[in-house]
């Protein structure tokens, strides 16, 4: 408990400084906690205090302000308060562990992404860079990390553009709580990396420990939130696109948003970030889209002429790269894959975005787990990303179609060797920088905040040794991506015939079904006009349709393949009734039920081979009729 004397010359310093004085305004709240061996310079300015009360035990102390806002700080833990006047910055030193305060309403706990809580939020710069006293609005941010980790990620958004420690000026800013990553350093190496490959508006870093409401919250990144912005991405208030490519943020999750849409060349979900909303009309989404099919057309012709006059390759090459060196399986899905444009100038892949789902991240009980570094040879796009023959063979072409040009494989295995020698050593350079000062304190007093069975220096190690692994597989697997033969261009489409399956599944089996949907090979090789090597030389894909006819995406683990929902059209598992799922066998396809959206029902789906043939895409529709049947004994 505090004692009378302690109490009586806080109240008396409080006192003397509310008294004008010629230096007031530059003064600061410094505190001691000698639990935590720690000073916190609370950057509350003098002149801004009316006065402190004590909680009847005086073991809580609430400071008034004289805009009526009530800072609380737990008085208990306190050896001492003292003002004192800070020196000018000399050395701007990023890798420092500065301090952040956030003081709600109220004391509101930060419970809600929906809205912005009233709250001041304090900076202390150490001296570094200048000290924050601003109100703004804080909320929770981020959709898994939001949902299922106990140290919450956040979003600020301040009443006026600041600068903070010394990254430019803006409202908006994010906390990123990197709850999953016990090394803290997965987002910062990347941002590091992208700088070092000259990706345009790569994010920088800034670590703070956290106190909210006077209560310690630990180590967390302070970050831009991703924006067009002078300081962010900068393109232009008028003719500027930010995309990001979101299955969370897209339509496929947020099917009522007016910001977003499929894509019509390869089904991608797209979410407009600017322009935002008050600027964003019906037709100015329907243009980007236009604008983007273009992209796609190009990139699914592979033609590669006119692709990379409608999009930076040098950028798509280096953005590639990094995905599939650090393993990022966001790539697959997809999420957080941000593209800007700016007028008539090309697409530009970026800002860089989200990466503790990279680094070979084990999904095995994945809301609770936290182990990564376990295999530095698995791939996203694989050995030979045209065939896409990695882990994940259903993500989207649009990523890989180009290896199908002679142009950008040389270009990509160029730029790997461009960058090879330094992607580890000069990343990790600044990575060590950053670790060096949070060795000091921050990350023992962070780790008694959210204990976890997992050291920070054995993660450190492992990511370490991990990625001057990977950069040795890279080294090889890059050299040997094949070199594709000259592209025939494609001039048309055309679709050969339905082929009609009749397939009766158990609804007890759900996915355990003993049947399978067995299609006529002969018959397709018939409608398609070729021989069975040839098509299986030249297959494209095999798709699932929606009801209109046009692509859905394969959402299922199969190479190919399709959950279908309750109107027949193909989704996502959650509402999903039926699936296909087609593996090294193009010809009898796995197929399920999910017992607890579909009973005894009738459903027909349709998947659709396609082979090219010259330059015709051929193409043949299998029309799936399922019985479901079920039994009670």
């Amino acid at each position: 408990m505090i004692n009378y004397l302690f109490k009586s010359l806080i109240a008396a310093v409080l006192l003397f400084f509310s008294i004008p004085v010629t230096l007031q305004a530059q003064e600061w709240m410094n505190i001691y906690h000698s639990a935590q061996s720690a000073h916190w310079m609370l950057p509350i300015h003098v002149d801004s205090i009316d006065h402190a009360d004590f909680s009847a035990d005086d073991s809580d102390m609430l400071i008034h302000l004289n805009d009526g806002f009530a800072v609380p700080m737990t008085a208990s833990a306190m050896d001492s308060i003292g003002f004192f006047v800070p020196d000018e910055a000399v050395v701007k030193d990023k890798y420092q562990v500065f301090q952040m305060f956030v003081y709600t309403e109220d004391q509101r706990a930060i419970d809600t992404k929906d809205y912005y809580i009233p709250c001041y939020i304090g900076v202390n710069g150490l001296g570094h860079y200048g000290n924050r006293w601003v109100h703004g609005g804080i909320r929770g941010r981020g959709n898994s990390s939001w949902l299922y980790y106990d140290k919450k990620p956040y979003r600020i958004k301040l009443d006026t553009k600041q600068k903070m420690l010394g990254m430019d000026k803006a409202k908006s800013w994010v906390l990123l709580s990197n709850y999953r990553d016990m090394t803290d350093m997965m987002n910062t190496y990347v941002f590091e990396l992208g700088r070092m490959m000259g990706l345009p508006f790569t994010n920088h870093t800034r670590y703070v420990e956290l106190f909210v409401n006077g209560k310690y919250i630990g180590v967390y990144q302070l970050t831009e939130q991703v924006q067009q912005n002078k300081s962010r991405v900068d393109v232009s208030d008028e003719r500027g696109i930010l995309i990001s490519l979101d299955r969370d943020d897209g339509p496929e999750y947020e099917p009522s948003a007016t910001d977003n849409f499929w894509s019509s060349g390869y089904n991608l979900p797209v979410a407009v970030k600017y322009p935002d909303d008050d600027l964003l009309t019906a037709d100015r989404r329907d243009s980007i889209q236009e604008v983007f099919a273009e992209l796609e057309t190009a990139i699914k012709t592979k033609d590669y002429a006119t692709a990379s006059q409608l999009m930076d390759m040098g950028s798509f090459a280096r953005y590639l790269i990094i995905q599939e060196f650090i393993y990022n399986v966001e790539l697959d899905a997809p999420r957080s894959i941000f593209m800007h444009k700016d007028g008539d100038g090309p697409w530009v892949m970026g800002p860089l975005w989200d990466f503790d789902a990279a680094f070979d991240f084990s999904w095995d009980n994945w809301t609770k787990n936290h182990s990564y570094f376990s295999s530095y040879r698995k791939t996203v796009m694989g050995t030979n990303p045209y065939k896409r023959n990695g882990n994940y063979p259903n993500m989207s072409k649009f990523f890989t179609d180009l290896f199908g040009t002679y142009e950008f494989v040389k270009l990509y295995k160029d730029t790997w060797r461009h960058y090879a020698d330094s992607i580890v050593s000069r990343p990790w350079q600044e990575v060590e920088a950053y670790v060096n000062h949070l060795r000091q304190g921050a990350m023992k007093r962070d780790a008694e905040a959210w204990p976890l069975r997992w050291s920070f220096e054995t993660e450190l190690g492992k990511m370490k040794a991990w990625l001057e692994n990977r950069r040795t597989y890279m080294d090889n697997l890059i050299e040997n991506i094949p070199e594709p033969a000259e592209v025939v261009p494609v001039t048309d489409e055309q679709v050969c015939g339905t082929i009609d399956v009749f397939t009766t599944m158990q609804w007890h089996d759900g996915y355990n079904q003993s049947v399978k949907v067995e299609v006529d090979r002969s018959k397709v090789l018939q409608l398609l006009g070729v021989s069975e090597a040839y098509f299986k030389a030249n297959l494209i894909d095999i798709v699932p349709l929606n009801t209109d006819g046009t692509e859905g995406a394969n959402n299922t683990k199969g190479t190919y393949g399709g959950w279908f929902n309750g109107d027949n059209n193909p989704r996502v598992w959650d509402g999903g009734h039926v699936y296909i799922e087609v593996y090294n066998d193009l010809f009898n396809w796995t197929c399920g039920i999910r017992t607890d959206t579909c009973y005894d029902e009738e459903h027909t789906v349709t998947m659709q081979y396609r082979c090219q043939a010259g330059t015709t895409i051929k193409k043949v529709n299998v029309r799936v009729h399922f019985t479901i049947e079920s039994y009670w004994w």
